[in-house]
């Protein structure tokens, strides 16, 4: 943990207001603080940063990290190096391994892990239910104390309104919010992409609109009931954002989450819009790409504070898991690395400024679960990410740091590169600073 002054550059820290150009000192791991013409000291290590922008280390509440079980899929350290890669230096990850994070025990076992192999932090999310089954709720005050920072699902929503009322009481015992994959599997009927012109027009089975938004009137009214603290996973329509308003305009202690590939992608995406590949497997997500409308609501929301914060939900899979038959694939981008350049497609277009984009990946996703992360004041902790905000490049899934190479992105150029990761003071990645 060397002391790093990194000069020049236009920091941006939304956390306390600051964008400006000036010097950034780190010393023993944590941000010792600005500085302005007072030249290096004896031992410092300088980083010439002139003409980039230097911002937090970004925070991502939706990390699918796949070990323990799955690591032909993903692993500790190749979701991590993958995260370094994208700029992100703490990453929450979800319990849908194998086994499941139940209990106490498997969060701490999930940490020694991560403090073995990983190169970014990891915060572990625990079930609701145990071994995700909606049967019978995990233990989750063993897991709080255990060091968990949510709760959920993941992949799934919580089967019943019972269990899921539950949940949410316990939230006022933890204080941990229950993130919930709000998709009614009754009402999307086995559909793998949005229904809608496009996939009548392939022939695929569609997921409607309401099977989202009849889970997302259920949980606001559980949450009503209970005033416990509910999140909800990747949003996707329209329609959600207006239920979300609602209940944020009545006080409702909620908070939501968007994907970059919700943002930014339709479900024309599944018809070959980016890869040129018709039935494009690697463009099936759950839930599905939707309408440039939605994506349009989705972007106002953002905007305007009724969706709290951008979260990957990375989902690395094997290539024979995509390289199939569209109704059998499995569903997931591999997204970690592809974010930020993804997302300044809407600051090149002048559909977002950068300082939102940058606080609704680090600021906003910390204070939404309490993590003391996503800033620059002096005494946080010494994470920070370089950016080049105009460097063009070409999406290689080949490069990828993650094993997971499922992106409809490969072959797009996008404008937005990352070039240097800070993690308590350590530099995780280097891209040709």
């Amino acid at each position: 943990m060397a002391r790093i002054r990194l000069t020049g550059g236009r920091v941006i820290d939304p956390a306390s207001g600051l964008d400006d150009v000036t010097d950034l000192v780190l010393d023993e791991g944590v941000v010792k603080g600005l500085s302005r013409g007072s030249g290096s000291a004896d031992g410092e290590t300088v980083l010439d940063v002139s003409g980039y922008v230097v911002a937090p280390g970004f925070v991502d509440l939706h990390t699918h990290l796949r070990e323990p079980g799955f690591e032909d899929m993903e692993s500790l350290r190749s979701g991590t190096r993958a995260a370094a890669a994208g700029g992100f230096t703490t990453v929450c990850a979800m319990p849908d391994t194998s086994p499941t994070t139940d209990t106490g025990s498997d969060v701490e076992a999930l940490l020694r892990m991560a403090r073995r192999d990983a190169v970014v932090r990891v915060l572990p999310v625990g079930t609701v239910t145990k071994h995700r089954e909606g049967r019978e709720l995990s233990e989750m005050a063993d897991m709080a104390e255990a060091g968990a920072v949510a709760f959920t699902d993941s992949g799934r929503m919580v089967k019943t309104g019972a269990l899921m009322r539950r949940a949410l009481e316990y939230t006022l015992l933890t204080g941990l919010p229950i993130a919930d994959h709000v998709e009614d599997p009754d009402i999307a009927g086995g559909g793998v992409m949005n229904e809608g012109p496009t996939a009548t027009r392939l022939g695929l089975r569609g997921v409607p609109h309401e099977a989202e938004e009849v889970a997302v009137a259920r949980d606001l009214a559980l949450a009503r009931l209970t005033g416990g603290r509910l999140h909800l996973a990747h949003l996707s329509t329209a329609g959600s954002i207006g239920l979300l308003g609602r209940a944020r305009e009545q006080g409702l202690a909620v908070s939501a989450e968007v994907t970059p590939h919700h943002l930014t992608l339709t479900d024309a995406a599944v018809a070959g819009s980016e890869s040129g590949r018709l039935y494009d497997a690697n463009a099936r997500v759950s839930p599905p790409l939707r309408t440039l409308e939605d994506a349009e609501a989705l972007l106002q929301g953002l905007r305007e504070g009724v969706i709290d914060c951008i979260a990957t939900d990375h989902a690395p899979h094997r290539i024979i898991d995509k390289n199939c038959e569209f109704d059998d694939a499995a569903p997931g981008i591999s997204g970690l690395e592809t974010a930020f350049g993804l997302l300044m497609r809407l600051v090149h277009a002048g559909r977002l400024d950068l300082a939102t984009l940058i606080a609704a990946l680090t600021v906003r996703p910390s204070r939404v679960w309490g993590l003391p992360y996503g800033t620059l004041a002096r005494g946080a902790p010494g994470d920070l990410v370089v950016l080049d905000p105009a460097q063009a490049w070409t999406v290689d899934p080949g490069r990828f740091l993650s094993k997971g190479k499922n992106t409809p992105l490969a072959g797009q150029t996008l404008r937005g590169a990352v070039l240097l990761t800070v993690v308590n003071g350590t530099v995780v990645y280097r891209n040709g600073l």
